[in-house]
């Protein structure tokens, strides 16, 4: 009806002396909010000239996209390019992490703010932070724009102020911002604060602002409403069904009303949507197209009455690169410039374009020291000029929790309790603490100064017990290390880190077995004081079963001291005394993947004592699948922990996985290894090689991996079950 008795008023608009100004208004609706690109594309089609545009939520999103000159076509393109569940949840890929976060933050299965004293729960799923960069990268083109009646479409949307419960109408400002807080759904993305006010979802008190449009000087209203219903009664089932049944009760009031307000009402049909459907965008858009069809006479129509149509800028996202030739950052107290502009790995006189700015920014998300970090550029001198303003995250201390169970450590609760801006500016205060049959910790304080050299402080405790081999004999023993060390460290386009320190080392290693006399018998209960350094890369694509990427961890310790020779009379007899020796070594490794399924990481391991030591306390001990060994215990599979012992070795292993079913793996290891007092005496690299296969079974869980598998040698009859639960620690 609403549709007939338009066209009965068309004689009207054509006797008159001006051509109809026409009003579009999107509503909200999550991912169902895809459907008003079918609508546009009609229009687009039949040539009708939008001279106002207003949404809400997800309409803003579109809305403002369309506004500022971009297609439909344009839009869809984009929206099917885009992972908004990885935009949601302020996923930043593994790459774009700060070199400290994927040493040490990658372990953990549950965060947990620390707010006065107290633990809390996040204020959303995420801080919103790629949804903005997203639509900051987006609108580029227009980000000289403050006032929205100045774009090539003006335009408006609605977010509510979370103190006030009142609407406010978003015309002037940062238009990715504005977007990004009219589409702030509750418990999905954080408020955004934008003038003092603290703002959410506009859908809250007016998901289909159409009465704002009715104030604006147009002529004929176009209305899109992709809103759900009310839930009947066998679909309310849960507190959150019922919460969302009274916050329905007034936006679908609300709504009715505005619908009355309109001359062209249109609804797609998609109830069976709901706002996080962004699996379904294909069949979302399609409905989109479907239910616009039959208006294209009405848009044809419409276009006849206005002949006289502004060109509209074609618009393009902003590829090309400049210099920056300033840069000034806003906000920042407790974290400075130079800290930002290392994250950023930009300095004034680079050349950047603004999606390496957006990726870059990722870089500063990851740290989690921001709430928020808006940039835009303006024109200067040679090139343009970066504004950033941050705003600090006010939360500095955070309670995280892991989970471990394996055959050598066992079961262990992890409880870490990190803290930033402990002592000084950039700092990061981390301590770790594994609670089980093996109580270890590991404390890390590390100043990082960005574009300056970094330090850090760290020390550790660790211990497990084991069969391993010591002076040729299998021994049951426990093993324990507490070591603390200084260093520097610089880090280089946030994947790569060189550094130099100083170590101390209190080793303790002896038999479960008690004597003759009646004693436990120690091989060593020393200090030793040793000077390192360290080369590491990592571009490991992700920190479980990465498919793609280079690794390289290689460094050099130099033993200089040890009051050993003073504690002989404590060890076993015969033991041998402390002369000065140096070790070097360390690991290369590649992922990378066939046919999408199928990845290849293969791993290179050496190391290598420079100088005859005659303890044996140092010796390279091979064996077992543990990924967190303390001093010189590697990996082996095939062999018990400890099971191959020397002063020197190499290892290479293939590690094939082959993802059959989400994230779920079939595995087969292959790995080889030489240990000998010098593995690279005489030409034959290979001879008395040692070898060993596994077969199991891996999977990807928020706890960590889980890992089951079968390990055996050609080389001995022995054969292994492994497992393990969880990240190591």
């Amino acid at each position: 009806m609403k549709k007939l008795l338009f066209l009965l008023l068309f004689p009207a608009f054509i006797l008159a002396q001006d051509q109809p100004k026409v009003g579009l208004v999107l509503s909200g609706g999550g991912a169902k909010g895809f459907a008003h690109l079918g609508i546009l594309k009609e229009i687009e089609k039949a040539g009708v000239e939008i001279n106002y545009i207003g949404g809400t939520s997800m309409g803003a999103v579109i809305g403002g996209l369309y506004a500022s000159g971009y297609t439909a076509a344009q839009i869809e393109e984009k929206i099917l390019e885009t992972n908004f569940m990885y935009l949601l949840q302020d996923k930043v890929p593994r790459r774009e992490k700060p070199f400290f976060n994927k040493e040490y933050g990658e372990k953990y299965a549950i965060s947990l703010p620390i707010k006065d004293g107290s633990l809390g729960l996040p204020l959303g799923l995420s801080k919103g932070q790629n949804v903005l960069n997203f639509l900051t990268e987006l609108l580029a083109p227009v980000d000289d724009i403050t006032d929205f009646s100045k774009l090539p479409i003006p335009f408006y949307c609605i977010a509510t102020n979370i103190e006030t419960g009142e609407e406010e109408v978003l015309k002037s400002g940062s238009l990715p911002l504005a977007v990004r807080a009219s589409a702030a759904f509750p418990s999905l993305l954080n408020p955004v604060e934008i003038g003092n006010k603290l703002l959410i979802d506009g859908g809250v008190v007016n998901n289909f602002p159409v009465d704002v449009m009715k104030e604006k000087e147009v002529d004929i209203i176009i209305g899109v409403s992709v809103q759900g219903e009310l839930l009947k009664r066998e679909e309310l089932t849960s507190i959150a069904a019922l919460l969302s049944q009274i916050i329905n009760f007034q936006m679908y009031d609300k709504s009715d009303k505005q619908v009355k307000l309109l001359d062209i009402y249109i609804r797609p049909d998609i109830v069976d949507y709901s706002v996080i459907s962004f699996d379904k965008k294909d069949e979302i858009l399609a409905e989109g197209e479907r239910i616009a069809k039959p208006y294209r006479a009405v848009f044809d129509s419409i276009a006849k009455m206005q002949p006289n149509k502004k060109k509209l800028p074609k618009i393009t996202p902003k590829e090309e690169k400049f210099i920056v030739d300033r840069i000034n950052i806003i906000g920042n107290k407790n974290y400075t410039n130079n800290y930002i502009l290392g994250k950023l790995q930009l300095r004034e006189g680079d050349s950047v374009s603004y999606k390496q700015i957006s990726k870059k920014i990722n870089t500063l998300t990851a740290s989690k020291n921001f709430k928020r970090i808006d940039y835009h550029f303006e024109k200067s001198f040679q090139g343009r000029k970066l504004e950033i303003s941050v705003k600090e995250d006010e939360i500095n201390s955070y309670l995280r929790l892991g989970l471990h169970y394996d055959l050598l450590y066992k079961s262990a609760v992890l409880l870490n309790y990190n803290h930033k801006k402990l002592l000084f500016q950039n700092d990061n205060f981390s301590f770790d603490i594994g609670i089980g049959d093996k109580i270890r910790y590991n404390l890390e304080y590390f100043v990082d100064n960005g574009l300056l050299p970094s330090y850090g402080f760290r020390t550790r405790y660790n211990t497990f017990s084991s069969d391993f081999i010591y002076s040729s004999d299998f021994i049951n023993g426990e093993y324990t290390d507490f070591s603390t060390s200084l260093y520097l460290q610089t880090t280089y386009d946030k994947k790569f880190a060189v550094g130099v320190g100083v170590e101390h080392k209190n080793i303790s290693a002896s038999t479960q077995n008690i004597s003759a006399e009646g004693k436990e018998d120690f091989f060593d209960k020393s200090n030793y004081i040793n000077a390192y350094s360290f080369i590491k890369l990592d571009t490991y694509n992700k920190e479980m079963f990465p498919t793609k990427g280079f690794y390289v961890d290689v460094g050099f310790n130099w033993f200089l001291w040890s009051d050993r020779n003073n504690r002989l009379d404590e060890l076993i007899e015969n033991s041998a005394s402390f002369q000065q020796f140096s070790q070097i070594g360390g690991s290369v490794g590649f992922a990378t993947t066939f046919f999408n399924k199928l990845t290849l990481q293969y791993t290179s391991q050496i190391g290598y004592t420079l100088g005859k030591k005659e303890s044996e306390i140092f010796d390279y001990h091979l064996g077992g699948y543990n990924q967190n060994y303390i001093n010189n215990f590697i990996p082996m599979y095939g062999y018990d922990t400890g099971g191959l012992n020397n002063q020197s070795y190499l290892r290479s292993e293939f590690n094939f996985r082959y993802n059959f079913y989400k994230k779920h793996y079939a595995v087969f290891i292959a790995n080889y290894a030489r240990v000998e007092e010098d593995v690279f005496e005489g030409v034959n690299l290979l001879k008395n090689a040692k070898s060993g296969y596994a077969l199991g079974y891996s999977l990807e869980t928020f706890l960590g991996p889980i890992e089951l598998k079968y390990s055996w040698s050609p080389d001995h009859t022995e054969n292994y079950w492994l497992f393990n639960l969880g990240f190591w620690f």
